[in-house]
Formats: C-alpha cells, structure tokens, sequence
C-alpha cells in the first residue's frame, strides 16, 4: 500500500485540495516511521519543506482509526506566534474528521481552554511555560487531559537544545507523562539540526525508546545571498575604488532615503520600497531604534509608513497585527523584528530578508533565511554590516571589522561542511533544579525530602547532580523560607516560595529584561537590563565603570569610572559565539579567497582588513604588540572557553606577568598590559597549565556568579559550582593554550 492510500479519507481529500501532484520525500519517511514502527521520531528537512504535515498526516490517520480517549498528541512551540500560525493550519486539516484542535497559551480565552478540560480530546498546542502553568495549576486534571496520550511533537527542536529551556520541557514532558501513566511517542521536528544523533539522544532521554531519523533526500536550492559593509557616516571602503569581482547593486527606488540617511539604515530604506521584506536584529533595544529611523525617513520623505516592529516585549495586539499584515498577499510592508519571527511562522510570499550585522549562529542565520523562499521563491537574505568608523589613533585590534568576518565565516561554516552548532548538554542546571523542585511541590502538595528527592533527581535532565548536592539546596531552601519542613516532617513550599511561585513569570526558566539601577558614589548613572560579575566592566553613558558590587534584591550596581572601552556584557545563551565560526573568522582574514555574495564595500573592506592583518602579524601570532608594554592576545575562541581564558590569564596567571589594565572584548580580543617578555609570557602561561586546575579556582573571590534566572536563590557553593564547571568551558581554552605554547616551544616567532 503507498503512502497516500494509507492515509485517512479525509487526509487524501486535503492533498486533492490543495493541488499536490505528489507526497514529498519528508512526509513518505515520516508516514513509514510513525505507520510501521514505535519509535520516536526526528525530521530534519529544509524549512517550508511541509514538515507539520509530515508528522501529522499519519497520526491523524491513525486517530482516525481508533480515537483517543483524551487529548491524543500535544504539539510544543517555541513561540505563540508559531502556536497561533500552526494552530489555524490545523484547524483547517482536522474540521472534516471532527479531531479538535486546541491551543494554549497566555494569549488564549479562559473559555477555551474550560472546554478543553471538560472535554479533553485531538491535538493541544501549547508552549513549554504554559505547559509548566498547566502542570502547576491543573494537577488534578492531567489524568483526564492526558490519559491516552500518544504522541508529542517538538517543533523547531533545535531551538530547545542550547539551554535551561530545553531541560524544562523534557522535565515537563518526563513529569506530565508519570501523572498520566502513559510513554508517549516523540517527534522531533527541524530545518537546522547541527548533529542529530545528538538531538536524536536529546529527543528520546528517558522514553526507553530509539530515535530513528530518515535520511530525506533534498532537491538543491539556489540561494540570493549578498552581503554589503557601511560606515555609518563619511566615506566608504569602496569609495574611489575600482573592486573586482564585487557584487553591484542598482537601486530599485525612483527617489533615495534622506540625504543625511544613516548609509546602512538608508539602503534598507531603500530596497525594501514596493517589497514585502523582514529586516532582522539581534535585540530589542536595536529593534526599537531601526523601525524608529526607518519610520523618520517616511517622514521626511513625505511617504506612508511602511514598516512594522515584532519582538517578544510588545503587546499580543502589536505582534499579531504585524503577523496579520505579513500574511496578506497584497501588502508591501517591511518588519524590523528579533528572533520571535525567525522560526516557523509561515508569512507568506516573502521576497527578501535583511539582517543587520551577523547573527550569533549558523542556526540563526539558517532559520531567518528560510523565512523567504516559500511560494517557489528562491531563498534571499542581504547583510548589512554597519562599523564605526576607526579613529585615526584607535589601536590594530579594534580596527579589525569583527562582524564582517562573523558574517561570512557562519556562512561558509554551513556552505562549506554543513555545520551548524551542536547542542549544549553538560551544564550543571542548578537554576532549573530549584524551579522544577518547587513547581513539582507547589502541584503535589507535602512530600518527604526522601519522595521529593526521588521525584526531581529521577528526571533524565539532573542525572549529573549528586544527592549531596540536592541536600545541600534543600537545607538552603528551609533556610530561606522558600521551603518549610511541616510538624510531620514533610516539605510543603514557604512564604519566600510562595512569592516567587505566585508570579506569572516562574513559568518561564530564560531570564526576563530585568533593569539594573547604575550607581557611583551618589550619582545615579543609567540602567543596564543585564549585570555582569563584580570585576567586570560596562559600557554606561559614554563611560566605562568597573562594578564594584551588586544588589540583586533592590536590582542596583555600584561601580567607579575607569578608562577604556568595552562591548555590552554577553549574558545571554543566544550571545554565545562558537569557537568554531572564531577560527573560521581567522581563515576569513588570512586566505585570499573571494566570497562571491560580497558587494562593493564589504569587498574593499575586507581586503584593507587582510592587508592590515598581513601587516601586523595578526593572523600569524596570537600576542601582538601595541607599543610599549601593551598587547593584543587574540585567542579565537568561542564565547564560554573566551571566558575562562580570561578568568586564567588574572586569577593563575597575573601576577608572575605582571598583568594589569585588562579590557576584555569578547569573544575577540583581550588587551592589556605586563610586565614580561612575549617569551616569558608564553612560559609563565606553560607552566600554569601544567598545574592541576580546579575549575573553582577560576571564580573570584567573594564573587556569586548569577547567571541564570533562579541562581539568586541557590546556596552559594551551588552558584559557584554550576558557573565553573557548567558555563566556563575549560577544557576548550586548555587546549587552544596547549597548542599555542606548543607552538612557542618550537618556535620563538609568536
């Protein structure tokens, strides 16, 4: 029997409806999978390549032959806006066979969802903090709701794999299914899956059950990729230059943005007139700006505006709009917009993305490509790399254009080799064992520490924290009140507890914009949404102020101003830069090979980057001089291993250098002053790694490295603990040291 027999009646008169000559390859090795085995299951194919319906055409045929009883597979989306696009799509496969559809999040109707609950039935589509809302405050109902559960599909997978997120929900998924009595199989699905065996494994962690993943075999796309440099103000790098073999680009505009235009800005005005386009940044501070310029320029230019704003702090009236818009085919307007729209939403007939400056991964980049390419369009992204200009005294390293290189090297990783980063899965989620402790008791009620012990440490995603550990964070949290031990002996959630329970943001695990107050002395300097540790330094007001102490409780940083420049703290999982697309960016400046999606700047710019660098040394040795007793160390290394090098270099190493005035820009350079030779400094740095090295010894002293969500309410040592062994990635930075001394050892020309 071929596929498409086997589907459900109902299944086959969708696919007449909608003109499909044939099944694709995605949606023929999904149906054999979920119809022939009970395995669970990852799809990785391209994006747009029908993957939605690939998962569910076979289940709902099979639903269709023997209906649950209750809610029969549940849906998880990274987003609401994914929710609410998939949830209508569903709506419309599922109205002729009578299978509800039912989505859940803070946006949906209490009305809804009531009758969901009485009549618990079809498909729930729900996000990971609504599912930890649901497990909290209907802990009686998961029985009813759940009972004959049979499948979970987990859209957009990969965007689960990089941090606390992912482990909740498979906490989620591992708690909801002992409530219900039930082994539900998994689906997986992604365009952008680095390793998957390693998302297989991450898919099927506690189920018993293998990941099987079809090899789909995909037609070749031809990408429209370009990638254009600009100064934000006076000339150009390719102005008076006669570039070879650089990409041009004619306006398609009858008139130009504003004469003053930011030229970077300008040329998104530009070429997004008469188009349907997303323009992406990688924040929401950035966000705001760009659509309040490009908005100006309407302005100034007489004409309608033409651009929308999406990102996750706007309000559900905002956000839908925007999508409302997007998805009708005769509108020609432009979103600036964060990540909330880089995965799965389905805009419609998109011609062309823009994404200013590089994005972080080559998932990143991957994801908001594919957001064009649908309606048989080919695929088409323009970078806009925009850079200061140098300063005419500015030391060799900040004159290197970083994120031009970080642009191209993420491209020619995946074009390359295909590569993308792999999942991160050797944390120390100590943040997430405290919330899953609490949400877990806060839903069941008193338990004995024996009971709840055996409860959380059971989940898959604890199975490295030791029962030491875990006494340790109860005793902490009977000492603070979060817990309270009941004439019993048994623990029921306390009054500090109940407060951060009670808030609608414990739902979530990832950190909300949270302001910090900057102090000095008596004068109140700005905010910052996010600290770094005490010793660190920020970029506040023109200033650089190295913070001196932090209090959490009343959300204010005291620190003193000191010279230098900094970047913005990274903190966050999505700032996290591997250490391969480093070492790419260092293959970028120093081969002399022409990447053809580059354009008239980015190519000029380029070339001026590579004769400095071949000047100077830049890609050939690792310490450069500066003058004097100052140096550049560029280590490419990603963000994490960056760090603990940092840490290395001041706490093991400073003083035999005589290390002082060191300003981090990371994950690209450190500079700073010593007291030694370049010969010495590479000795002093072999010697210390000889030496055993606790990763606790890189946390300062007195320092209490906050660093994710519920750390704050962590026993100290726990903090300290998760930071050195689960967020520094050592054994990286050792090993690039290693190789450098190494190199040292056998030649005295670094």
């Amino acid at each position: 029997m071929s596929t498409f027999d086997r589907y459900a009646p109902f299944i086959q008169d969708y696919i007449y409806q909608n003109n499909w000559n044939s099944l694709r390859a995605v949606q023929a090795a999904a149906a054999d999978v979920i119809f022939q085995t009970d395995e669970n299951l990852l799809l990785t194919a391209s994006t747009a390549s029908g993957k939605t319906e690939a998962a569910f055409f076979p289940i709902l045929t099979l639903f269709w032959e023997d209906m649950p009883s209750s809610v029969g597979a549940i849906y998880i989306g990274p987003l609401k806006a994914l929710i609410n696009d998939q949830f209508s799509r569903l709506n419309d496969l599922c109205a002729e066979a009578d299978i509800p559809v039912w989505h859940w999040h803070g946006d949906v109707s209490q009305s809804h969802k009531s009758r969901l609950l009485k009549h618990p039935s079809g498909i729930l589509q729900i996000t990971p903090e609504s599912l930890e809302a649901l497990l909290l405050h209907k802990h009686s109902y998961i029985q009813k709701l759940f009972g004959d559960l049979r499948f979970i599909v987990i859209d957009e997978v990969h965007s689960l794999m990089r941090g606390d997120r992912g482990g909740q929900t498979l906490c989620l998924i591992e708690r909801l299914c002992r409530l219900a009595g039930v082994n539900p199989r998994r689906i997986g699905l992604s365009a952008t899956i680095g390793d998957p065996a390693d998302a297989g494994r991450f898919l099927s962690a506690g189920t018993g059950r293998r990941t099987l993943i079809p090899k789909i075999e995909s037609k070749g796309i031809t990408w429209r990729l370009s990638m254009e440099h600009f100064y934000t103000q006076d000339v150009q790098a390719a102005d008076g230059k006669k570039i070879e073999g650089a990409l041009e680009v004619l306006s398609e505009a009858t008139d130009q943005a504003p004469a003053a235009a930011d030229p970077g800005i300008g040329y998104i005005f530009d070429h997004t007139r008469g188009r349907k386009c997303l323009v992406f940044v990688n924040s929401r501070e950035e966000c705001e700006a760009v659509t309040t310029t490009l908005r100006q320029y309407c302005e100034t230019k007489h004409e309608p505006d033409r651009f929308l704003i999406h990102h996750g702090n706007l309000s559900e009236s905002y956000r839908e709009t925007a999508e409302e818009i997007m998805k009708d085919e005769t509108s020609f307007q432009t979103t600036v917009t964060t990540a909330t729209l880089e995965l799965g939403i389905d805009i419609g007939r998109l011609e062309r993305a823009f994404q200013i400056d590089a994005p972080y991964t080559v998932s990143s980049f991957l994801q908001r490509m594919g957001r064009t390419g649908r309606r048989e369009l080919p695929p088409e992204m323009w970078f806009v790399i925009r850079e200061e200009p140098a300063h005419p005294r500015a030391l060799l390293p900040t004159t290197i254009p970083w994120k031009l290189l970080q642009g191209i090297a993420l491209i020619q990783c995946y074009l390359e080799e295909r590569w993308v980063e792999p999942p991160r899965m050797d944390r120390l989620p100590y943040s997430l064992l405290y919330h899953q402790t609490m949400s877990t008791l806060a839903s069941c009620g008193e338990m004995s520490p024996a009971e709840l012990a055996s409860r959380v440490l059971s989940l898959t995603y604890f199975r490295h924290v030791t029962q030491d550990d875990y006494r340790m964070l109860l005793r902490h949290l009977l000492q603070t009140e979060h817990l309270q031990r009941t004439e019993g002996g048994g623990l029921i959630v306390g009054l500090s507890g109940e407060r951060v329970i009670n808030n609608y943001k414990f739902y979530a695990v990832f950190q909300e914009n949270e302001e910090y107050t900057v102090r000095s002395a008596s004068e109140e300097i700005g905010t910052v949404v996010k600290p770094p540790p005490v010793g660190e330094k920020i970029a506040l007001a023109g200033h650089v102020w190295t913070v001196n102490e932090i209090d959490h409780k009343r959300h204010l940083i005291y620190c003193e101003l000191v010279k230098g420049k900094v970047p913005a703290y990274f903190g966050d999982v999505a700032g996290d830069i591997h250490t391969k697309i480093l070492e790419r960016m260092r293959q970028v400046l120093s081969e002399e090979k022409s990447y053809p999606y580059l354009m008239k700047n980015a190519s000029a710019r380029l070339a001026s980057a590579r004769h400095s660098a071949q000047n100077s040394g830049t890609c050939e040795h690792s310490l450069i001089p500066l003058g004097g007793n100052m140096y550049c160390f560029l280590p490419w290394l990603g963000t994490y291993s960056f760090l603990a090098l940092e840490r290395f270099l001041k706490i093991k190493c400073g003083a035999r250098l005589g290390l002082r005035n060191m300003d981090s820009f990371r994950p690209y350079f450190l500079q700073f002053v010593i007291s030694v030779s370049q010969e010495a400094f590479w000795k002093i740095i072999q010697e210390e790694l000889e030496k055993p090295l606790d990763p606790m010894d890189l946390v300062y002293k007195n320092e209490v490295p906050i660093f994710d969500k519920y750390d704050e309410y962590l026993p100290i040592e726990l903090v300290k603990k998760g930071f050195a062994f689960g967020v520094l990635d050592i054994e990286q930075m050792q090993k690039r040291l290693r190789q450098l001394c190494e190199r040292y050892c056998s030649s005295t020309s670094i």
